[in-house]
């Protein structure tokens, strides 16, 4: 597998020796210093050229940077969604059968304009016309947890406890892909929010718990990190619903650490409603003809 300095001479050499490339620069976790460094980790990279549909309608250029597992045309797929110009900027997304991947983006000199240096996790690497407009040093500071306003904590905490009796009745009823879609879709959806804040709350809301939580590991108590692991069931109805309860308790012990914090307030007659009204409905035998 080819090294970062090895890869790293490969971009900016294609781009040093080929005139339509005029400036480069990277963004995503290369830039980022608080992120560990890893051998999954893409070049997330931007050549700013004189004209993106050469670039598009011949590949053969492409070659260059290695032999291809797989590309993908994020622009190609988007099935004409409005409101993106292919002229003036375009994705390559190419995964090489060194494991290495190269998620390139292609952009005009008036693309690159209207967003440069919108993302703070931005590096200048190459700028041949002196074009690139000049930005502070790289920071994950937009990516850091965001306190919650009262509104946002109970609209979370309401729905947590509200979508249950989905989840509830999709696991009694059988319904195995929507009692799961229901899961992850609205209460672990919830979940996580609430261990975002939990996590902002130690850490001084300095820090960022990662793209869908993968560094969730890295900042929850062991104690709790187990039983964020046993929130994931097979699909045994029994593991199922021990995976929900082991939720509930969870969210109910970040939550009200949580609205403490804040001074909000937990909504305990919800919780304590709903967690019976789960226990009821999971007593239910497949026949039942009332749920109370």
């Amino acid at each position: 597998m080819r090294n970062e300095e090895e890869m790293m001479d490969l971009i900016m050499g294609v781009a040093r020796n080929d005139d339509r490339i005029r400036a480069v620069y990277m963004n995503g976790s290369r830039v980022n210093p608080n992120v560990p460094k890893d051998i999954f980790q893409d070049y997330d990279i931007v050549y700013v050229v004189t004209d993106v549909a050469p670039f598009i309608h011949d590949q053969a250029w492409l070659t260059t940077f290695g032999e291809l597992i797989m590309m993908q045309e994020p622009d190609k797929n988007d099935c004409g969604e409005e409101g993106i110009d292919h002229t003036k900027t375009y994705g390559l997304l190419m995964l090489f059968t060194d494991g290495n991947r190269i998620d390139l983006r292609l952009q005009t000199k008036e693309a690159m304009i209207e967003t440069y240096g919108e993302d703070k996790l931005t590096r200048p690497l190459m700028d041949k016309d002196n074009s690139l407009p000049s930005i502070p040093a790289p920071t994950d500071v937009d990516y850091h947890v965001k306190p919650p306003t009262e509104e946002v904590f109970n609209s979370y905490t309401n729905d947590f406890w509200w979508c249950l009796q989905n989840v509830a009745k999709g696991i009694w009823r059988d319904e195995l892909p929507y009692a799961k879609l229901m899961f992850e879709y609205t209460t672990r959806d919830a979940l996580h929010k609430m261990i975002t804040w939990w996590i902002g709350i130690q850490e001084g809301f300095q820090v960022s718990p990662g793209k869908l939580g993968k560094y969730f590991k890295n900042y929850l108590p062991e104690s709790y990190w187990s039983m964020y692991e046993a929130t994931y069931s097979d699909a045994d109805e029994t593991h199922m619903w021990d995976a929900l309860f082991v939720t509930c308790e969870l969210y109910r012990t970040l939550g009200q650490d949580v609205a403490a914090h804040f001074d909000f307030t937990y909504p305990m007659g919800d919780d304590q409603n709903m967690t019976n009204y789960l226990e009821r409905v999971r007593q239910l035998p497949a026949d039942a003809e009332g749920i109370y």
